[in-house]
């Protein structure tokens, strides 16, 4: 039986990432770069023919189905040395003639390094992929139903300007698509080595494998059956920074799901509610108050952000190395994988489907009534900002902010009156303000009455999001 646990907390195991990171399986892509090089040695010359023939795919596949947990045993007991431990296990498998040259010219890091490469394109390109193709489209069918929704905007946590809740949901969505942008970006661009101990290819060069300044080298050659571009130049490691860079992407990516959970968990608290959870046949929200509906989904939207934060310390503690390498980093790069499975389950919360197959994110609902509701608590204030500015542009012959924030605010809250009613009545009683309030157009002075209409661009900036988020979509899918 399989040890399929993934790496980190074991709460926490998106299902897709299984084939990727599963325990038993971490080896597979061990296999493939050995695999390659195997062949590449038959290429050159290196094994005669007739032994190559016995590398069947039957074998090879063997080859992929070693499990870490034996390799594990064989590192323990006799070599001290993971791969060491693999070479035997492989050797065990393959036929005598063949097994004499598993690993060469390879050194370890040669392998693990690049193997590791091979997972992380693995994870992106058939899980985080199709699973993000997924999501935006969704956010985008949430934008487009939300855009005309008028909504108070909030700044330090206070009621701002008008919006919509189209706007609000476009800019999490361009921050989602902006990030897998990137992550596409870097994830192409990553890097494989099969340079060496010390990354100057002094094997395949002293022992004939390869002429120096031959841009078709072993190296070359190996990367080639992987899909994989070699490094510029190396040491016994890959230098860290395209790595970094991709999971920095998902760093940003992951950072992107935090703030939607952030945002909406506030939404829905008790006194603000413009929107909700949906709530599944046996859910418990409190294990003692049971009219709870705690936003549970969206904290660990949040949650996982701040591990994946944390996880991304580790990578930047990689940065630097003794030398051609050290054994410092060793332990601390296998915990890299919990960036992308940390980023999975942000995305696999927000897909998940209900036994109808709709998902979470479809499953929201937006309160009209309760925008409405939220809105006409400081509708009658809210335009504070065009009125100090109309005022100023009107010829006022003062701070006209001063006037709004100190005078009219205060009365207008006194009141529960619109500004521009205070304005008029005090303009009656002082005629240099009454010539200023003539000044400003009309309409303007309409604008002043009716706070809905104080959007800006939100409704066409929600539109250029969509536009934005369907193009990349159809260009990444």
């Amino acid at each position: 039986m399989k040890n399929l646990i993934l790496p980190g907390n074991p709460r926490y195991q998106p299902q897709e990432m299984i084939p990727v990171f599963g325990y038993d399986n971490l080896y597979k892509k061990v296999a493939d770069v050995e695999i390659a090089t195997l062949e590449t040695l038959g290429d050159i010359g290196i094994i005669p023919k007739k032994d190559l023939e016995k590398f069947t795919d039957e074998v090879k596949q063997k080859l992929r189905d070693i499990k870490t947990t034996d390799v594990d045993i064989i590192e323990k007991e006799i070599t001290r040395h993971d791969i060491r431990a693999w070479v035997r296990t492989a050797q065990d498998i393959l036929d005598p003639q063949l097994a004499r040259w598993v690993h060469i010219p390879l050194t370890s890091y040669d392998v693990i390094d690049t193997a590791r490469i091979l997972q992380y394109r693995q994870a992106y390109d058939e899980v985080l992929k199709l699973t993000i193709s997924r999501l935006v489209q969704i956010f985008i069918n949430l934008v487009e139903e939300n855009i005309n929704q008028i909504q108070i905007g909030r700044t330090h946590g206070q009621h701002a300007l008008p919006i919509t809740m189209g706007f609000w949901l476009a800019t999490i969505l361009n921050r989602i698509v902006y990030n897998w942008e990137s992550l596409e970006y870097y994830s192409d661009n990553l890097k494989g080595k099969i340079s060496g101990a010390v990354g100057a290819h002094n094997a395949q060069i002293g022992l004939g494998f390869s002429k120096k300044y031959d841009e078709d080298n072993f190296e070359t050659k190996v990367l080639q059956k992987l899909n994989l571009e070699p490094a510029k130049i190396s040491t016994q490691i890959l230098p860290p920074e395209p790595l970094g860079h991709f999971l920095f992407s998902a760093i940003n990516l992951s950072a992107s799901f935090g703030q939607f959970g952030r945002d909406a968990r506030n939404l829905m608290r008790s006194e603000i509610r413009e929107m909700t959870e949906s709530f599944e046949t046996g859910q418990v929200g409190s294990s003692t108050m049971a009219h709870k509906r705690n936003p549970i989904n969206f904290e660990n939207l949040e949650g996982m952000w701040i591990r994946n934060k944390n996880e991304f310390g580790k990578v930047l503690d990689n940065y630097i190395s003794d030398h051609q390498r050290d054994l410092t980093g060793s332990s601390v790069t296998r915990d890299y994988p919990i960036i992308l499975i940390n980023l999975q389950q942000q995305i696999s919360t927000l897909l998940k489907e209900d036994k109808n197959g709709k998902t979470f994110l479809e499953r929201l609902r937006f309160s009209e009534e309760a925008c409405q509701k939220n809105f006409q608590k400081s509708s009658n204030i809210i335009l504070a900002e065009p009125l100090y500015i109309a005022l100023q542009m009107a010829g006022f012959d003062g701070d006209a902010h001063e006037l709004v924030n100190r005078k009219l605010v205060p009365e207008a809250q006194k009141d529960s009156r619109q500004l521009i009613e205070v304005l008029n009545d005090l303009s009656k009683k002082d005629n240099n303000l009454s010539k200023v309030v003539d000044n400003i157009p009309k309409e303007i002075l309409e604008l002043l009455k009716v706070p809905q209409n104080y959007i800006g661009d939100a409704k066409e900036k929600s539109s250029e999001i969509i536009k934005y988020a369907k193009l990349i979509l159809n260009k990444l899918s």
